[in-house]
């Protein structure tokens, strides 16, 4: 008989050290209570990251686009033309701009 007593207190030991230890995680782990502000922030942060590279993938696809071999726009070939091998026309005229 105190051998069936002495098992029984030992369950409800290990029951309830896992009980406390669920409960530890549910406050304290990596997806707890605790951890929710922070996923919240980063999920905050994650969706300005995207929208941040969503509109320069939006640009990059629109300029594309304009450089298409068989319609390439003329203003942007222009530009692109002078910027990269500085070629300009005589009645041109170069303001830079000091960076401050």
């Amino acid at each position: 008989m105190r051998n069936n007593g002495s098992e029984s207190r030992l369950k409800q030991a290990l029951a309830l050290v896992a009980l406390l230890l669920l409960a530890g995680f549910a406050v304290a782990g990596p997806t707890g209570v605790l951890a929710w502000s922070e996923n919240v922030s980063a999920l905050e942060s994650r969706k300005a990251d995207i929208a941040r590279l969503t509109e320069k993938r939006d640009a990059l696809r629109n300029r594309v686009m304009l450089l298409d071999p068989e319609a390439a726009d003329p203003d942007l070939a222009s530009e692109l033309v002078r910027e990269q091998l500085g070629v300009m026309r005589e009645d041109e005229v170069v303001i830079t701009l000091d960076d401050e």
